[in-house]
């Protein structure tokens, strides 16, 4: 469906990665230049609160903005990627980033990059520091892009605070392959006196960050160690070191995002601020939204022809084992509540570990349709449900998501719980297909 609002968009973003789409380069050179020639704009940012990690940056990016803006602040956010339109990573001062100020600023950068070699994510990181900082706010929310250590976002002397979500295998041609690497790369982001904060990690993950830790002088805080977060009658319990807060669930479903949530809350009181109080805590935690995290579809066409035949659908871009795991377990919690079978329709990237995301669905019998989408990198339907198979589940191509629906439909049986998965740009496919579920 044609759409001025994306159309205009989508002219800007391709002069962004028109400059060099696929340089990626593991240093913070490039980025660090730029940023010296547009006048640092890094260091006129109100505190920031950044995070790495492998799986959850978003939902726990998320919970801190959510929170903060319950407590009466305005806050900077940056994220990646997006899911429909570019602008989605951008978010100044609680709104998101007009076409009219992007295009100045790529005009901006553009400018003093020179020519220059520089990356598609480098520029964008560029532009949202230098928004950020001719616009007032109380708190600025970085996500890491890939990595950590030599991320585009890794220029920051003097953090407020770190957090390191929880760390797995993902991204090993450029991290890897041994997960020690890959924790070294997302401990990278600590600094000297920044009060970092750690999910709970895999032995050899956590070696490595403490060791960074205490090698940079940065005070570690470990959730299941210092802090715990954990459901109790229906509510997040947060144990800190000096106290125990009862707040609401969290606003997003599954049940790992107690453990974001609370990672988030502990995090975000270290800045001290007197606005973000318990009240501001519960608010935030209940209220944060953030699309294709086992995100509940109910409206568009997908939805709708889902809900006609009484199924419910479900959307989540995760795309490595560790997600893989937490889905099996939030949909088998979904399906013990009722008895109705889960099914599948899933695309991801080839470079992925497929078998290893879809093995934790085993026990769950799920009909499972792969589908490709527009991407070089995809992986080919039929490659995607051969993993599928060998992972020990039942698996089918399928044309598109339309058809992989359709043919769960049809498929007779009480109505499933249906997810779609694999992956953000295959979870973005499918909310673009209607201006009602696009993320705002």
């Amino acid at each position: 469906m044609y759409d001025p609002l994306r159309a205009t968009e989508a002219v800007l973003v391709r002069r962004l990665r028109a400059l060099h789409p696929s340089l990626i380069d593991l240093s913070t050179g490039r980025i660090e230049r730029l940023l010296e020639a547009l006048g640092r704009p890094q260091d006129r940012l109100p505190p920031v609160i950044h995070v790495a990690g492998t799986n959850g940056k978003g939902s726990t990016t998320a919970y801190l903005r959510a929170i903060a803006e319950a407590a009466g602040m305005k806050v900077h956010v940056l994220t990646s990627p997006h899911l429909v339109r570019f602008v989605e990573r951008i978010r100044v001062a609680g709104t998101l980033i007009t076409e009219a100020e992007l295009e100045g600023l790529i005009d901006r950068a553009e400018a003093a990059n020179a020519g220059e070699p520089i990356s598609f994510f480098e520029m964008t990181t560029a532009i949202a520091i230098a928004a950020f900082a001719a616009t007032p706010a109380d708190l600025c929310v970085i996500e890491v892009g890939l990595g950590g250590r030599f991320d585009a976002t890794n220029v920051f002397e003097h953090p407020a605070a770190c957090v390191i979500t929880p760390v797995d295998y993902d991204h090993l041609e450029m991290l890897g392959p041994e997960l020690s690497k890959i924790a070294w790369e997302k401990a990278g982001i600590m600094r000297r006196g920044a009060p970092c904060f750690s999910a709970r990690q895999m032995d050899e993950a956590l070696a490595v960050i403490e060791a960074e830790a205490e090698a940079v002088g940065a005070p570690l805080t470990l959730m299941g160690r210092d802090i715990d977060a954990f459901e109790e009658h229906g509510r997040l319990r947060l144990q800190l070191e000096d106290r125990l807060l009862d707040l609401p669930a969290p606003g997003l479903l599954g049940p790992y995002q107690f453990d974001n949530a609370g990672l988030a809350a502990a995090a975000i009181l270290a800045l001290g601020d007197p606005r973000i109080d318990e009240a501001a805590l519960g608010r935030g935690v209940a209220g944060a939204v953030w699309p294709a995290r086992f995100q509940r579809l109910t409206k568009g066409p997908l939805a709708g022809r889902a809900a006609a035949a009484g199924a419910d659908l479900w959307l989540d871009g995760g795309h490595n084992p560790h997600a893989g795991r937490a889905l099996a377990e939030a949909v088998r919690q979904l399906a013990a509540r009722d008895g109705r079978p889960v099914a599948l329709v899933c695309g991801m990237f080839a470079r992925k570990d497929a078998q290893g995301f879809f093995r934790p669905f085993a026990p769950l019998k799920p009909r499972v349709f792969t589908a490709s989408f527009d991407s070089p990198n995809a992986s080919p339907a039929d490659e995607l449900a051969a993993d599928a198979r060998a992972a020990g589940l039942d698996a089918a191509p399928a044309l598109s998501i339309e058809d992989g629906l359709e043919r769960i439909l049809e498929g007779g049986g009480p109505p499933p719980h249906i997810l779609i998965c694999g992956g953000l740009h295959f979870a973005g496919e499918a909310l673009a297909m209607s201006p009602e579920t696009w993320p705002t």
